[in-house]
């Protein structure tokens, strides 16, 4: 019997409906979230779990042993906000970067912006280069 693949995994899926997930001006952000995930990681997009854009791959383990790889940087475009993966308690770990953000949403792992015309565009790039290195740093323990 074969084993199915984990729901969060790389796929050969086509990015284009994923992409078009967001429409109008959002849809032109989604470009730009592509181009700095794209710089940061070096990597393409790949599409994870049939909506997330992965850049990347890290493996991970958990104490029980269990593990699974991950996208090293990832986001979902979507028809009312970004929702852009960072490493567990970002904003915790960086509340001064939080503060200058501008107008969003968070939770333990995921960041949601409405627009990104209203955030501070260097201090999101800062936030995901961290994010990226933590992971990294994380990942080689």
């Amino acid at each position: 019997m074969a084993s199915k693949a984990p729901a969060m995994s790389p796929s050969d899926l086509p990015l284009g409906p994923v992409l078009d997930r967001a429409s109008g001006p959002r849809r032109a952000e989604v470009d730009q979230l592509v181009e700095l995930f794209r710089e940061l990681s070096g990597a393409e997009p790949v599409v994870w779990a049939g909506r997330i854009l992965g850049f990347g791959q890290y493996e991970y383990r958990y104490d029980s042993g269990r593990g699974g790889i991950a996208p090293l940087l990832a986001f979902a475009p979507g028809p009312s906000n970004h929702t852009i993966y960072l490493v567990t308690d970002f904003a915790e770990r960086w509340p001064e970067l939080m503060q200058q953000l501008g107008k969003h949403r968070s939770s333990k792992v995921c960041l949601y912006l409405t627009r990104l015309s209203l955030v501070d565009q260097k201090i999101l790039r800062e936030l995901i280069f961290r994010s990226q290195q933590e992971t990294l740093s994380e990942s080689a323990l």
